[in-house]
């Protein structure tokens, strides 16, 4: 699993860097401040989350069976989380956003699940 999850996050980290600057300068000339924060926002945890699918892959490599929920569960938040406020934003669809808190309680599911894989693993680090 460990090289999906590494695969997972090299393509969201250039999304982050694409979308990051994509924001930065494109956007701002058809955006307020607030959507430009929200924005912001979305790629902030996008770029987070990419970054913890990059840890997540090195730590798989040796417990790699425990990885999958962790996994899943972070690609599911950026999904939801980070894609549902680039919807709600520029496709003006207030809906999205209604879909935004699923995304963080997947990241902190993730998140509690990674905790717990490593936990599991007492004296076996990366």
């Amino acid at each position: 699993m460990g090289r999906i999850w590494l695969l997972s996050g090299a393509v969201l980290g250039f999304l982050f860097v694409t979308l990051g600057a994509f924001g930065a300068h494109a956007l701002e000339k058809w955006l307020s401040l607030h959507q430009m924060e929200i924005i912001s926002t979305a790629n902030q945890y996008l770029g987070y989350h990419a970054l913890a699918l990059l840890i997540l892959g090195l730590w798989s490599e040796k417990h790699g069976k425990k990885s999958q929920l962790t996994g899943l569960a972070f690609l599911a938040g950026i999904i939801l989380f980070s894609g549902s406020l680039y919807v709600y934003i520029l496709a003006d669809l207030r809906w999205a956003a209604m879909i935004t808190p699923l995304g963080g309680l997947s990241f902190l599911i993730g998140w509690g699940s990674f905790a717990y894989g490593v936990w599991g693993n007492k004296g076996k680090t990366i």
